[in-house]
């Protein structure tokens, strides 16, 4: 059995590779195709990361939109050139952070989930994974393991434990963090409250966010992200990937080969 070093070498190792596959912050296409992986493998039973997929992609817009208002808020300032620049600045810099938030969070969920599939059952994973998502994670890998697909509740249970500990430990502090630092009042209200709206979303259909600072406000929403995702049925959640014109036609049509070379290129290069 492995010494609880060797599972540290083992951690570690799973982590560099996290990283290098979640990419740059600006790399989408790479970070998305990473979560699609983490679902695939699954068996499609782990639905976190199918969501956040969505998350990544829509953001690209919703930043570019962000970036434009800024733009043109700007110009309040435009009789001190200085401090207009330090509030795009400012604002640049918030929104780094929050895209530095996604890739964090698929850095963790990489390395969890292969940390759990290969060692969930070691009596010191505990040390590596924090005790309730263990246990999700391994629920996760037993229906694998058996080939057996989990139904909606099952599914829900294990999203809900995944996202309320990476709002916990990864998402909450970094945000309040940005929050803080950013001295632009006007921008950081219009920028707490995205109207989201994922591609799978029946018509008419968004969230509306008031304080995304919030974190119950974040775990409220993004349960029904999932709920509405089960309604319209998960192959449509898969299919509609493509609707924000980010990910290549490589991936649509196999998405296994294409993250496959994704993974040989990125690790062959280091």
């Amino acid at each position: 059995m492995e010494t609880l070093t060797q599972l540290q070498r083992r951690y570690d190792a799973l982590h560099t590779d996290a990283t290098r596959l979640a990419g740059t912050t600006g790399q989408l296409s790479q970070r998305a195709a990473t979560y699609y992986h983490l679902y695939e493998d699954s068996g499609r039973n782990h639905i976190f990361p199918l969501i956040a997929a969505h998350g990544a992609l829509w953001a690209s817009g919703y930043f570019a939109f962000g970036m434009k208002l800024g733009e043109l808020l700007s110009w309040q300032y435009g009789f001190s050139p200085r401090r207009r620049q330090q509030q795009l600045d400012a604002l640049a810099n918030f929104a780094e952070a929050f895209r530095e938030v996604n890739r964090r969070v698929c850095v963790e969920i990489y390395t969890t989930y292969h940390f759990t599939k290969q060692y969930g059952q070691h009596p010191l994973a505990s040390e590596f994974v924090r005790p309730e998502l263990l246990t999700a994670l391994r629920r996760l890998h037993d229906a694998n393991q058996a080939r057996t697909k989990l139904d909606d509740f099952s599914k829900r249970a294990i999203f809900e434990t995944h996202f309320r500990d990476e709002q916990a430990t990864i998402v909450g502090p970094r945000i309040e963090n940005a929050v803080a630092k950013f001295g632009w009042p006007l921008m950081r209200f219009l920028a707490l409250m995205p109207a989201v709206r994922f591609a799978y979303f029946p018509q008419g259909r968004w969230l509306q966010f008031w304080k995304f600072d919030r974190q119950e406000e974040r775990i409220s929403h993004g349960l029904k992200a999932f709920d509405l995702a089960a309604a319209v049925g998960w192959q449509q959640v898969e299919q509609t990937l493509d609707h924000y014109q980010i990910l290549p036609n490589e991936f649509f049509a196999n998405s296994l080969a294409h993250f496959a070379n994704l993974r040989n290129d990125l690790l062959a290069a280091t």
